[in-house]
């Protein structure tokens, strides 16, 4: 796939199924993770796979800070169980900080979240559906924790993997004009 097919038409996938990407198509999407803009080359990221029985494990530690945060109902908890689940893989995007005289703090979150596009991307150039998700779970410090993160580390997404269940929908085309200006 163009390069350029790839950044015009990659769509959101939510409705994945098995298989996930294999070995080589793995090492493709980190690989192209790698390449994300990096001032200062502090690789402010690292990666997360979590799969199979590992993505029961992750519900339940959904549903644990679900609790924390005072939602006991059992919809709720059968909710959180169920996410990891909406895919054979998930990639958790975690964003390193550093401190750095040059390179704040903010430019290395965004960095993180450039490598997490480029995992899109790369998907959607070798026919692997993807969709990004956050939400308020993806700042729980339990979660953050069960996850092995430290204190200088966020989730900068979860990324859902897998093959596409339903054929991609077509990317609406907007007007530039509504994004662009000239300034001065």
């Amino acid at each position: 796939m163009e390069a350029l097919d790839a950044l015009l038409h990659r769509v959101s996938v939510p409705r994945l199924l098995d298989p996930a990407p294999n070995a080589a198509q793995r090492e493709v999407l980190f690989q192209a993770a790698l390449r994300a803009p990096d001032h200062g080359q502090l690789r402010p990221w690292r990666f997360l796979t979590v799969e199979g029985q590992a993505r029961e494990k992750l519900g339940e530690l959904l549903a644990e800070a679900v609790k924390l945060n005072g939602e006991a109902s059992e919809a709720a908890l059968d909710k959180a169980r169920a996410m990891p689940l909406r895919a054979p893989l998930l990639v958790v995007v975690v964003a390193r900080l550093q401190d750095h005289f040059k390179v704040p703090q903010s430019e290395q979150r965004l960095a993180a979240g450039c490598a997490a596009h480029s995992i899109l991307l790369a998907a959607h150039a070798q026919g692997i559906g993807a969709v990004w998700r956050t939400g308020e779970l993806s700042y729980s410090k339990h979660v953050a924790k069960g996850l092995g993160l430290e204190d200088n580390e966020e989730i900068v997404a979860f990324l859902y993997l897998g093959t596409p269940q339903n054929e991609l929908r077509t990317a609406p085309v907007l007007d530039t004009a509504d994004f662009v200006s000239a300034w001065g």
